[in-house]
């Protein structure tokens, strides 16, 4: 009998503070409640995986994914969890490891890490870096992180550091390594760093066609093999925009209502204009952004699993102050009746 390919689906989230009546942003602090609210969900309705982003504005404020991780870590008991991005470039990766080491003590093998290079220059000035050599602040502290999650005492130097580490314990310790995923946006370089260093590829992705996308998994998947790696170990994983509705009409009103005001938003918190993709509407009906009813959303997760073998998508479904509650029937109806589309399917 013919195996299950496995398919993992899920929900991730930077934040979304709320909205008031006029328009004006409510607190912050309730954006934080309310993605732990959105946790628990996620477990109750049968999804496998929440993710949380970094970013550092007023409307999407969760700017410490390792916290958010521990405090899921305790309040879940099935769900997997995870960074969905950490901007490796601008943090330290042996705070980071520690952190996450702590939600696996907590909640052993559920716990991951995605590790990216930082898609604006917020982070950089936030924490005193220079942007301009991002890739250069990336590629020595993932290599030590992944050095990190190897050993307990670690011998490492590398070029963001000024002191070298000799035999340094690193505690706490996951009883098992750590799944860390490479995130990102579709930078060639990144690719076939992923598949040189033999970590999977997490791709975070905001516009293009599955064909484009499709692409970047051949292209993976062939360095990978060439950089001596079992083929059947390459692993895929990507993050969308989507919403899940009851009709497929309901669903993308509401998510360009929403999209739109997350696009003004962010061009006005991160002092560029950023305005939204032109040809919106045809990206989600054939492009990457997953809105729709559920049997609409679930065709074209297995359509794009056809053209990429990826082993979990997740989807961004909270933008631009949407209302929680809407959000929280998004993830409903995803656990419910998206999920089991797919995984009927995948025989």
């Amino acid at each position: 009998m013919a195996q299950k390919k496995t398919l993992e689906l899920g929900v991730y989230s930077f934040g979304n503070t709320p909205r008031n009546a006029d328009g004006s942003y409510g607190t912050t602090a309730q954006a934080i409640r309310d993605v732990l609210e959105a946790v628990k969900l996620a477990e109750e309705v049968g999804l496998d995986f929440f993710g949380f982003g970094e970013h550092h504005t007023q409307s999407m404020p969760i700017s410490s994914p390792t916290a958010l991780v521990n405090l899921a870590a305790a309040s879940t008991s099935r769900i997997k969890l995870g960074t969905a991005v950490n901007v490796l470039s601008t943090d330290d990766p042996i705070r980071v490891f520690q952190q996450l080491a702590t939600a696996a003590a907590i909640a052993p093998a559920r716990i991951e890490m995605v590790a990216g290079r930082g898609s604006s220059d917020i982070t950089f000035s936030i924490f005193d870096q220079d942007s301009s050599e991002y890739d250069k602040l990336f590629s020595s502290k993932f290599e030590l992180l992944l050095q990190l999650n190897k050993q307990e005492r670690v011998t490492w130097e590398g070029p963001h550091r000024s002191k070298p580490l000799r035999d340094t314990l690193i505690v706490p310790r996951p009883e098992h390594p750590l799944k860390i995923w490479l995130g990102t946006g579709g930078s060639p370089g990144s690719v076939y760093r992923a598949a040189e260093l033999g970590v999977p590829m997490f791709l975070g992705i905001l516009g293009g066609t599955p064909e484009h996308w499709g692409q970047y998994s051949r292209a993976f998947r062939d360095a990978w093999v060439k950089a001596g790696h079992a083929a059947n170990e390459a692993d895929i994983a990507v993050a969308v925009h989507g919403f899940v509705g009851e009709t497929d009409n309901e669903a993308r009103n509401i998510y360009l209502e929403h999209e739109l005001r997350m696009f003004r938003t962010g061009s006005a918190e991160i002092g560029r204009k950023m305005d939204a993709p032109s040809g919106r509407e045809v990206e989600l009906q054939k492009g990457m952004v997953f809105a729709g009813g559920p049997e609409e959303v679930a065709d074209r997760i297995l359509q794009l699993h056809k053209l990429l073998g990826h082993s979990r998508q997740i989807l961004q479904m909270d933008v631009g102050g949407m209302p929680h509650e809407t959000f929280l029937k998004s993830i409903e109806l995803l656990g419910t009746k998206v999920l089991p589309r797919v995984r009927k399917a995948l025989v």
